[in-house]
């Protein structure tokens, strides 16, 4: 992936160095409490611990970089030149998408920190991963996520990691369009928690089909090979509900997923991938069992 040619320069907000001590992850009701809820889910930690429930998750340990980036040894700056860069690309991708729509797009600001930071939806620690929160309209990303996502999720890659940045601009694009909203509404009318973790699984596998379309979209621009789509395809397939709770807990409960199954998350973010259409990202219009 050569997503040096990507263009744009997105917001970023540097905050390593300046992580907050300790402590667990406070936020109040609605979509704030939810994503950061799932993205828990999404390495495979307690949502009751992050959200006050459970023990504090233990002490991470000092963040890392990736090992390589393009081929490149990186540090500190090309890191965030990374990050930049593609959040800089989703800026371009979805201003055009809104443009074309008649509608303005806000651009999010994505703060790197190290360690725990505090957003408008409470304080978090690395150990629920990067989160969007809708509240601020910024995306929080730990630089030691690179290195967690190669031990914990089996590999990584330029364009494994830029599909999880961008997938977080899918939920701050939801949140645009009024769809996060209209989320916690059906889910605070759940007759069930497994109906409201149903409006869950849609909407993020309607961030990874929102991911798949800015995957498209600069695919000329950034030289992606096979390679780097299989990167993106086996990071999806890894942090499947099912494989998850296959992992950690040797069996699964399908009413308690809140991402949806690895199938489901390969296949919605390859159908933003082949299309690049955020029309065929709809996955609140048919039946649960067909998603």
């Amino acid at each position: 992936m050569d997503w040096r040619n990507l263009p744009g320069q997105g917001n970023i907000e540097d905050r390593r160095g300046g992580g907050l001590p300790g402590g667990g992850l406070a936020v109040g009701g609605g979509i704030g409490g939810l994503i950061i809820a799932l993205i828990a889910m999404f390495f495979g930690v307690d949502p009751s611990v992050v959200l006050g429930g459970g023990d504090t998750p233990p002490a991470q340990t000092q963040p890392q970089t990736p090992t390589q980036t393009s081929g490149q040894e990186t540090g500190g700056d090309v890191e965030r030149e990374f990050v930049q860069e593609i959040l800089g690309s989703t800026d371009e991708v979805w201003s055009g998408i809104f443009q074309k729509a008649g509608r303005t797009y806000t651009r999010p600001t994505l703060v790197l920190f190290q360690g725990a930071v505090r957003s408008a939806c409470g304080q978090a620690t690395s150990a629920v991963g990067p989160f969007y929160c809708p509240l601020d309209n910024k995306i929080y990303l730990d630089t030691s996520f690179f290195a967690q996502m190669d031990r914990q999720l089996g590999g990584g890659g330029d364009f494994a990691y830029s599909y999880v940045i961008a997938h977080e601009v899918g939920h701050h694009v939801q949140n645009e369009l009024g769809i996060a909203d209209q989320v916690t509404r059906a889910q605070q009318g759940a007759r069930t928690q497994a109906e409201a973790n149903a409006y869950g699984v849609r909407l993020e596998l309607q961030a990874d089909c929102f991911a798949g379309v800015w995957g498209h979209r600069v695919s000329s621009l950034a030289n992606l090979t096979p390679e780097d789509v299989r990167e993106a395809v086996n990071t999806a397939a890894a942090i499947g509900d099912d494989a998850l709770q296959q992992q950690s807990q040797g069996y699964v409960v399908p009413d308690s997923f809140t991402h949806g199954t690895s199938q489901q998350r390969v296949n919605w973010f390859m159908t933003g991938f082949r299309t690049g259409d955020p029309n065929k990202c709809d996955t609140f219009s048919q039946p649960y069992n067909q998603l």
